[in-house]
């Protein structure tokens, strides 16, 4: 088993899956405290569509998706915060238009899209290396916007009126926080795709929700279970020769169903 750890991929997967956790930790924390899982999950399924123009325009997908995705996190929250539409309504609007789209531009490319299954379910074992310092240059912008603006998050995220009340630009400060949602899901499409992002972003979170008193806590100890999920699954996958992608949420959803199990006994007694 440890001879594997010699070879490029292998530790390029590694890398990249330390480097999205810290992403879906931080990100995912306020994801799930907010109660944004919903419009997580439709942000994440409209990044199909820039999937999809990456190969109508001849550009690296990622990138495709990464102004796609960032572009319709903002276009929900102002139509959902300025046209008071109702969320669930944007959502199904903007999931299905994103992957129409992914499906016409795929469609009108010439030639054939290689890695389409890829960005669809995930494969880390693939990730380049230019990936990786990608990975690590979005980590920082995140890390530093959560740094720069963490008592203007945590006023939106536990109590929007109060932060009205305190004046705070809680219309913009919502759409920054779209957009962290947004890059993080972009970075988490390399690791398990499309299909899958949404249980890699809220679960981790939603385990540490149980064991935390405080936000901070929350987000570390949400980092350190994603990089143990993205961790196992990644050698479990090899060893067993099975999609890594898949392997990661099982092992998500796993030590969720634990985490409640744990948390039920531990109520009763």
């Amino acid at each position: 088993m440890m001879e594997v750890f010699a070879y490029d991929f292998f530790r390029n997967a590694l890398a990249a899956g330390i480097l999205a956790s810290v992403a879906c930790g931080i990100v995912g924390t306020y994801v799930v405290v907010k109660r944004m899982v919903a419009l997580a999950g439709g942000i994440s399924h409209t990044a199909f569509g820039g999937i999809g123009l990456g190969y109508f325009l001849g550009i690296d997908p990622i990138l495709g998706a990464l102004g796609f995705t960032v572009a319709s996190a903002l276009g929900m929250g102002e139509l959902s915060l300025t046209r008071k539409q109702h969320l669930d309504t944007l959502i199904g609007a903007f999931w299905a238009a994103g992957m129409a789209l992914g499906i016409l531009f795929v469609f009108l490319t010439p030639g054939f899209a290689p890695d389409l299954f890829g960005y669809l379910f995930g494969n880390i074992l693939l990730v380049p290396q230019g990936a990786i310092l990608s990975m690590a240059a979005l980590d920082l912008l995140i890390v530093g916007a959560v740094l720069l603006l963490y008592h203007e998050f945590f006023a939106v995220t536990f109590d929007e009126e109060y932060a009205r009340v305190m004046n705070l630009p809680v219309r913009a400060i919502t759409l920054a926080l779209l957009v962290l949602v947004a890059i993080t899901i972009v970075m988490l499409i390399q690791v398990v795709g499309i299909i899958l992002v949404i249980a890699l972003l809220t679960l981790p979170a939603a385990i540490a929700r149980e064991f935390s008193r405080s936000l901070p806590r929350m987000m570390v100890l949400s980092v350190v279970l994603g990089a143990a999920f993205t961790t196992g699954g990644i050698v479990l996958s090899y060893l067993l020769d099975v999609p890594s992608g898949a392997t990661v949420i099982l092992i998500s959803t796993a030590a969720y169903g634990a985490a409640m199990g744990l948390r039920g006994l531990s109520s009763r007694s």
